[in-house]
């Protein structure tokens, strides 16, 4: 396994890791699906921020961070997502591309991780709180999807503390 930034041609594989996931599942609330040209548009513009984990030469799963909120005084918050093919899942990779996604944060000044989850899934809330975030808050039936009301699960880890 390797964790490394994402390229921009990594982007078709990415687009078929989270469009299977907004596709098939409610971890998502959008049903739009992503095209590999805004993807490789995302990577550019985050850079080290995007990282891919890859297995015998196929990305199998990324994880990547953008602005929580705009503004000057959420300059140092930023919410991320994490996505695993089905295959990857299981085997570590997800905490590995977490663990790397915090060396990443704390380089370039990010004092809080945030992650927003579906209630829908929770195995992604216990990932979180097995890599030390918190739930702060919980907001009840702000997503809707294949004609269900979900809830939103706010977690956060304060990078600093480590």
């Amino acid at each position: 396994m390797t964790i490394r930034p994402a390229r921009p041609e990594d982007a078709s594989a990415i687009a078929g890791i989270t469009n299977a996931i907004i596709s098939d599942t409610l971890v998502t609330f959008t049903t739009d699906e992503r095209h590999p040209v805004s993807i490789a548009a995302d990577i550019e513009l985050r850079d080290s921020a995007f990282l891919v984990a890859e297995v015998e030469g196929e990305v199998v799963g990324f994880a990547t961070y953008g602005p929580f909120r705009s503004g000057p005084g959420y300059a140092e918050c930023r919410e991320h997502s994490i996505q695993l093919a089905p295959k990857a899942r299981g085997k570590g990779l997800g905490s590995a591309l977490m663990n790397r996604l915090q060396e990443v944060a704390r380089a370039e000044g990010v004092h809080v991780l945030i992650a927003g989850i579906s209630s829908a899934n929770p195995s992604a809330i216990a990932f979180h709180a097995a890599l030390g975030f918190a739930k702060v808050g919980q907001m009840p039936e702000v997503g809707f999807k294949w004609g269900q009301r979900l809830d939103l699960v706010l977690m956060q880890k304060i990078l600093a503390q480590e």
